[in-house]
């Protein structure tokens, strides 16, 4: 009479754990990619184990991977019906219905979602159940601190090899725009779940916007685990559109729509792709097809908005967010996009607050809308200023400082620029000085960061750091201002279609063409790269500047850019350049522009290498600049040694010149520092060996021979304010005044927030009966 029990009890026993396995096995084909097998396991699922939920489930989002997006919604319908409340069956049918169109269908489903978590949060139990919970309430506008209080992080606790409580918190930090977070958050699910491509996927999407080294890593290992990885693909085809490497971004796309040809976001970006060809039937046809399940699919006209606006084109790109806005009023993404689009197009700031009061009003946790508002309220008080040009933007105490010759530089920069590249620019350019470096950060790039820029140009508008903002790192504002106002010459011209590297060579190159120490200079480092392995071919420079290895490859970068435009310029003339800025406004590629109006890119790669090359061996072509090893230059008598064997070895003369001057050894070490200068005279760094010499003639009481080095290094250094300094005082113990106003004008344009160079000014001022100007200076010492 029991033996029929005990059988059933057996059976039991054996068939749930099979069950589990079986389930196990199913989506651990789906992790991995194999999508046409976990639909199969997922159907023989269902037969076997009809009553159970997550067969269905399973089924759905399989098929919703490969685009069958009408058979998922049809089989998650069915399995909500069977099982109603299952949260996590909701959220994937409600994605199903989005993109088969059915907004309002999952407007309703999701208000059912939030009443159920509502007034039965009691019921919902189980790992993924509670995690569903949190995503719902995320949906609908939750407070995310209190999801991952209430949901992730007890899920994360009770259970943690659940790996969806993992990838739910960074995606959560992810779509907040913390990307720091994220990163921290996939980095403990990567230790736990290493094998897993979601995982990998989430770390790549945290390290894209300031890492792109580890993000490339990360999105090689999502693939390794998943081949078949959409979103990994997508990612590598973003990247690479970022690096202007559009055929292999071509073949990132055509790689996700194998696995899914209905993907949308693939189709978007194959717009974009189109776009930036200027293949206007390609591009409609890729919306078209991005379109075709969802026609009123916002996420369509924000993508490819968001990847225009990052090539500049903020224009084109604010209409693609209103375009999204008009099919969803609420869709957060587009609003905040469509706000900072504003800020760089310039003259529609009032509406650009507005929207990202109203992203942070809906959002309080996004933290790029977070930051715009807190910058709106921390720049209220800027002062602007005007002149026939521009208006400027800048902190009252600072304008009333400097803002007259920030006015006056930028119109000279505009007379000589307007004039050389035949633009006429119709619109006053904004140019906007943040004494806070963060400041300048938000508004540039809507988070903190970017302490290497010291300033960013959109087109019209231009954002600088003031020189109150890099205590420390001092740098003319005049040259970083010359520079940005170059680009709205050359994005004018080009309606912002160019690469990078074309921009910032021309900006650089004009830099050292309107004064000589300015702009990135050949240094020992650069030479080293030219003639090492670091030259990039012209054909291949903007993804110099998208992924550096180091910010001294990214200074290269800039200087290598300077000097194609300075040879290209030389060799074919200022009107070939022109034509080719034109032909970029009209939607041609570079290199086709390049070749069209120079040479073929395989012979301009090849010339512009044996020109830079040979630029480098002219570079203290007597000295031995091999690199000692540490031993050889470990001590005093390993350097005399060293320098024995080796007497015009570069860095062994520095290091001796060191040791020296360390010592007090003055005299001795004018020797080895007289030798640099001779067999290397033009060293820009305010720090080389002119500084040092200068150093040992002033310990030596030599002001002659100090005052000769000193007016060489300000010649060559645009940044030396140490040598201006001691210029000015030199100056003025002889009471050359003119020389007195000359190292001061350098001064200020370095720092003028300083007090030396104005108290000197005034001093000159008044001792030559110019005492209108004495006053002025006077005013700013006190303001100071």
């Amino acid at each position: 009479m029991h033996r029929p029990f005990l059988m059933i009890a057996a059976l039991l026993f054996v068939a749930l754990p099979l069950r589990a396995a079986d389930l196990e096995a199913a989506r651990k084909l789906f992790i991995g990619g194999s999508y046409p097998e976990a639909i199969a396991a997922a159907r023989e699922g269902m037969r076997e184990h009809a009553d159970a939920a997550e067969w269905p489930l399973l089924l759905g989002r399989a098929l919703s991977a490969v685009g069958r997006y009408p058979e998922a919604r049809e089989a998650l319908t069915q399995a909500y019906a069977e099982h109603p409340g299952d949260l996590s069956i909701g959220l994937a049918l409600h994605r199903a219905l989005l993109d088969t169109g059915g907004v309002e269908d999952a407007r309703t489903l999701l208000a059912e979602m939030d009443r159920l978590g509502g007034t039965r949060q009691w019921a919902y139990r189980q790992p993924a159940e509670r995690v569903s919970l949190g995503r719902v309430a995320l949906m609908v506008g939750g407070d995310p601190k209190r999801v991952i209080e209430l949901f992730f992080d007890p899920v994360k606790k009770e259970a943690p090899d659940f790996r969806d409580a993992y990838l739910a918190n960074g995606e959560l930090a992810l779509e907040k725009n913390d990307f720091a977070l994220a990163a921290k958050s996939f980095q403990a699910a990567a230790r736990k779940f290493p094998n897993d491509p979601d995982v990998w996927f989430g770390l790549a999407r945290a390290y894209a916007p300031s890492d792109s080294e580890a993000a490339a890593e990360a999105i090689e290992k999502a693939l390794e685990y998943n081949p078949n990885h959409t979103g990994a693909h997508l990612l590598l085809a973003d990247q690479h559109i970022d690096s202007e490497h559009y055929e292999e971004a071509a073949e990132a796309l055509t790689a996700a729509l194998k696995v899914n040809p209905n993907l949308a976001e693939a189709h978007a970006y194959r717009a974009v792709l189109a776009n930036l060809r200027a293949n206007d039937q390609a591009e409609k046809t890729a919306r078209t097809a991005a379109f075709k399940m969802w026609k009123t699919n916002p996420g369509v006209p924000h993508l490819i908005g968001r990847k225009l606006s990052q090539k500049y084109r903020f224009a084109e790109g604010a209409a693609l967010q209103r375009e999204a806005l008009r099919f969803d009023p609420g869709f957060l993404p587009a609003k905040g996009q469509l706000a900072n689009d504003l800020l760089r197009l310039g003259g529609q700031d009032d509406e650009a607050w507005k929207l990202a009061e109203e992203v942070h009003e809906a959002d309080p946790y996004d933290v790029v809308a977070y930051n715009l508002v807190t910058l709106r309220d921390a720049i209220a008080h800027f002062r602007t200023l005007e002149s026939a040009h521009f208006l400027v933007k800048m902190d009252p105490r600072e304008a009333d400082i400097y803002g007259a010759d920030v006015l006056a530089l930028l119109e000279r920069a505009h007379a000589a620029l307007t004039e050389k590249y035949g633009i006429t620019l119709r619109d006053k350019t904004i140019v906007e000085i943040f004494p806070d470096q963060k400041d300048f950060a938000i508004r540039t790039f809507g988070l903190p960061g970017g302490a290497g820029y010291l300033g960013v140009c959109f087109g019209r508008v231009i954002t600088a750091n003031s020189p109150a903002a890099r205590p420390g790192s001092p740098s003319s504002w005049e040259a970083v201002l010359w520079h940005e106002f170059c680009h709205v010459v050359t994005l004018t011209a080009t309606k912002n279609k160019m690469p990078r590297w074309l921009s910032e060579g021309i900006s650089v190159f004009e830099e050292r063409q309107a004064r000589g120490s300015w702009g990135e200079q050949m240094k020992p480092r650069y030479r080293a790269m030219i003639l090492g392995e670091d030259l990039t071919p012209v054909s291949e420079l903007s993804g110099a500047f998208l992924h550096p290895k180091t910010p001294m490859h990214l200074g290269f970068a800039y200087y290598q850019s300077s000097l194609v435009v300075e040879w290209l310029t030389k060799q074919w003339g200022i009107e070939k350049m022109k034509r080719l800025l034109a032909d970029l406004g009209r939607g041609i590629s570079i290199n086709a522009a390049l070749t069209t109006h120079f040479a073929p890119m395989e012979k301009l790669n090849a010339d512009f290498a044996a020109h830079a090359q040979a630029i480098a061996r002219k570079v203290g072509p007597k000295l031995d600049w091999t690199k000692p090893t540490r031993r050889e230059v470990a001590s005093e008598a390993a350097v005399e040694k060293f320098i024995g064997e080796n007497p015009n070895n570069f860095e062994a003369l520095i290091a001796q010149a060191d040791r020296l001057l360390d010592a007090g050894q003055w005299e001795a070490a004018k020797a080895p520092l007289k030798k640099l200068v001779e067999l290397y005279p033009n060293q820009h760094d305010a720090e080389s060996a002119y500084s040092m010499l200068a150093r040992a003639h002033r310990e030596l009481g030599e002001t002659e021979a100090e005052t000769t080095v000193l007016v060489r290094l300000a010649d060559l250094a645009a940044d030396a304010t140490d040598a201006f300094q001691r210029l000015m005082e030199l100056a003025a113990a002889r009471q050359d005044w003119p020389a007195v106003l000359d190292y001061a004008a350098r001064y200020r344009a370095v720092d003028p927030l300083r007090p030396e160079p104005h108290r000197l000014e005034a001093e000159a001022h008044e001792a030559t009966g110019q005492r209108p100007a004495a006053i002025d200076a006077y005013r700013t010492l006190l303001k100071l």
